[in-house]
């Protein structure tokens, strides 16, 4: 019975700690840089470079977007380019958008998890914080692994797991079977927009 006191201090415990892990991004400002990071998705693959899901999104948050994507990477080559972006631009928030090529090349979902782990790991050491897009595996029925949202909740970052599918499901918004056309790219921008507004600091 002495117990019971010391077991509802403990779940309390454990519960207020889980709440002190809530995803959040400190607020941007006209002088924040963005850096997108990530492959074709990112790059604009299938629309012009101002249609981009980065050059959209500048207009929407007000700031400078960098956009660091190169088609068909995979997150290995992402993992080494990701520290000569952050020390030339600089960021204050980097959106984190890589492992479909992975998946395209039936790489192994481990190694996309410690590649995403420790790029997460590399920009929150750098001072900057990170937003994770989650990409579908491809398929005739499109969804996101898993593997995402874990990493997510692991790092305590924003995440967005149902924009690319949305997109890539709807024939009036992509260019290719994995690529958006520049609507669909407007709609990434969009939603991204919103997830930061929702997770910045006051």
């Amino acid at each position: 019975m002495k117990a019971k006191p010391y077991i509802f201090l403990l779940l309390l415990l454990l519960l207020s700690q889980g709440c002190g892990r809530q995803p959040k991004i400190a607020k941007l400002s006209g002088s924040s840089v963005v850096v997108a990071f990530g492959d074709s998705l990112t790059a604009g693959t299938g629309a012009n470079k101002n249609e981009s899901y980065p050059a959209v999104l500048a207009d929407l948050i007000g700031c400078r977007v960098v956009n660091a994507g190169i088609p068909g990477e995979e997150s290995s080559e992402a993992l080494l380019r990701l520290p000569s972006v952050l020390e030339k631009e600089g960021a204050n928030l980097v959106i984190l958008c890589e492992g479909g090529n992975d998946m395209l090349n039936k790489q192994r979902d481990e190694v996309i998890i410690r590649n995403l782990n420790d790029m997460v790991t590399m920009v929150h050491s750098a001072g900057a914080d990170v937003i994770l897009i989650g990409v579908p595996r491809p398929g005739l029925s499109l969804h996101v692994p898993s593997f995402y949202q874990q990493i997510a909740e692991k790092n305590a970052i924003p995440y967005d797991s149902e924009t690319i599918v949305q997109i890539l499901s709807s024939l009036s918004l992509k260019s290719d079977y994995v690529h958006p056309n520049a609507e669909g790219y407007k709609r990434l921008a969009e939603a991204v927009a919103v997830l930061i507004r929702r997770h910045h600091t006051k």
